[in-house]
């Protein structure tokens, strides 16, 4: 039995008033028993499918579970085809697909260019350009995790790169800036962890179950805090950079010097992350001041400098 066949069936039925069993055997190259049979799958997954005998009989599924298809715009049907096409270029399932033909269904034959028109003018792709090729499986792990409530383990590396084994109940997947995490309550710190995939290695859903404990959500909005720890700094950066600095801040933040460079008051905060950072940026960027951030830059690249000398 086909589950594309069955979500078919299902779709012309919602479409149509009343369709007959030979009509629909004839539609599908199939049996008139196999129609039936899968008539009852439906019926059993808690659709109600009823049968009509005699002249113009057949079967329907019960008027009061359709949706009237007016209740739903273009713009409506157009927001609810890009979310689904966005999230399934990165997770996949048979859910995905069936919600995706449950909207398509919804869009009559005379407003079908206008909204595809309409879900087409944004393009989400959250496939990233290169790097880590386990994200997309790790995602469909996780997504199957959390359905079933099933524990994971994997060993996990810090942004230091020392590793632990950890055992994990899933709670929740988080896209947040261009990286996937997921929460989950974590074993080895008998505490609630944010995991971020891209350091996840050897990734194993286990047979074994969990109750579901009352889950807290991760923290994902810093900006208060950010604010009271950032200082701004300036910077001289080459045109080339432009794009990755305004990561970080607003073009308000730049003023031109030359033709070639710009003058930018640079959010910062006196850690790894942000001096990395600005490392990163190369000779393309450099800290004209305060001068103690500028004489911390000068000591790292002269570190760097001297790995090379070795």
């Amino acid at each position: 039995m086909k589950v594309d066949r069955l979500v078919s069936i299902i779709m012309i039925l919602l479409e149509k008033k009343r369709v007959g069993a030979q009509e629909l055997a004839d539609m599908f190259e199939i049996s008139l028993r196999t129609i039936y049979r899968d008539i009852d799958a439906i019926s059993m997954a808690g659709i109600p499918v009823r049968s009509i005998s005699g002249v113009g009989g057949g079967f329907e599924i019960m008027p009061e579970y359709k949706v009237d298809k007016k209740v739903f715009s273009a713009d409506d049907l157009s927001a609810l085809l890009m979310g689904l096409t966005s999230i399934s270029t990165m997770i996949r399932g048979d859910e995905l697909v069936h919600a995706l033909t449950k909207v398509k269904s919804f869009i009559p034959a005379d407003r079908a260019k206008d909204i595809e028109l309409k879900a087409n003018q944004i393009y989400i792709d959250l496939r990233p350009w290169m790097g880590n090729s386990n994200t997309q499986p790790y995602l469909g792990i996780v997504k199957t995790a959390l359905q079933e409530n099933k524990l994971l383990s994997f060993e996990y590396a810090d942004r230091w790169g020392n590793k632990t084994t950890r055992t994990v109940e899933p709670y929740q997947l988080v896209l947040k800036s261009n990286h996937w995490y997921f929460q989950g309550y974590c074993y080895t710190r008998n505490d609630y962890r944010l995991f971020r995939l891209s350091r996840i290695s050897d990734l194993q859903m286990k047979q074994d179950t969990f109750i579901p404990r009352d889950y807290q959500k991760p923290i994902l909005d810093f900006t208060e805090i950010l604010e009271t720890l950032q200082t701004e700094i300036k910077i001289r950066i080459h045109k080339s950079v432009l794009d990755r600095v305004l990561e970080f801040c607003t073009y308000d933040h730049f003023m031109p010097d030359g033709d070639e460079h710009y003058i930018v008051n640079f959010p910062f905060i006196e850690n790894e992350y942000y001096y990395d950072m600005l490392l990163s940026f190369g000779n393309k960027c450099e800290c004209l001041e305060p001068r103690d951030i500028r004489t911390e830059m000068k000591r790292r690249i002269h570190d760097i400098a001297a790995i090379y000398d070795q």
